[in-house]
């Protein structure tokens, strides 16, 4: 899955490994709409029951900033969260995690992170599904990309001579 981030990371080249293939999908499905969940869901029929291990469930969690983007973290606010964990007949574990108070999304990310660890639906869904997720999430970064461009003021002194 391609990253949807346009911009480096800071200290990238310091022996930061590259995150997981779990932790892609789990940031582009936390991104997705519920339409694009639902579609990611229908693909993938005879998926096996589940039960609840935790149901989704609304909380706060602390956001850190860095000063500069780079350096020391600071507590930035807290923001509103919606998490949940099920196990699937197979033992499959899925997790789902959400901005916001949307316990519906936060239960389909878990189905899907479930589905996503089973071999036989994970080549589907990460080449049609997520990689749509992942297309319209680098075409809205691209354009408020251009957008910032647009708006840039460059500064400039001139030298007086006396």
């Amino acid at each position: 899955m391609p990253n949807t981030s346009s911009h480096t990371a800071c200290g990238e080249g310091e022996g930061n490994a590259a995150p997981p293939a779990r932790a892609q999908w789990l940031a582009l499905l936390a991104r997705a709409t519920r339409d694009e969940l639902d579609d990611a869901i229908a693909r993938c029929p005879g998926a096996p029951e589940f039960v609840w291990l935790r149901a989704p469930q609304t909380g706060l969690v602390m956001v850190q900033g860095r000063v500069g983007g780079c350096g020391d973290r600071f507590n930035l606010g807290e923001t509103t969260v919606t998490r949940c964990t099920l196990r699937q007949q197979d033992g499959v574990v899925g997790t789902g995690y959400v901005l916001g108070r949307d316990p519906e999304r936060a239960a389909r990310v878990a189905r899907l992170d479930a589905l996503m660890q089973m071999p036989h639906h994970r080549h589907g869904l990460a080449a049609g599904p997520l990689a749509t997720i992942a297309g319209r999430l680098a075409a809205t970064a691209n354009r408020n990309d251009a957008d910032t461009a647009a708006s840039r003021v460059e500064f400039f002194t001139m030298v007086r001579e006396a």
